[in-house]
């Protein structure tokens, strides 16, 4: 269910603006993507686990805050982001 080291630092060379770069809005959309569909993964086989399901939601909301302002800054790196993610359809 949990993002690894190695993967977040691919995450953050990816998507980063500058080298360490963890803050950028674009940063955090995709860890918490990458986080959003290991949980939705493991709901596959566990069903029933309600209390890491509030969680997931948690994220989701959280990563549509982030979308939203990224959205209101700057429309072309927005839709770059979600093209890149495969967020939308």
């Amino acid at each position: 269910m949990s993002i690894t080291v190695e993967r977040k630092a691919e995450l953050v060379k990816e998507f980063g603006k500058a080298k360490g770069d963890t803050g950028s809005p674009e940063v955090q959309v995709a860890i918490l993507t990458e986080r959003i569909v290991n949980l939705t993964e493991h709901f596959k086989t566990h069903r029933k686990d309600k209390h890491s399901r509030r969680g997931l939601l948690m994220l989701v909301s959280r990563r549509r805050a982030l979308l939203d302002y990224l959205r209101g800054k700057s429309e072309e790196r927005y839709q770059s982001l979600i093209k890149t993610l495969g967020i939308r359809r």
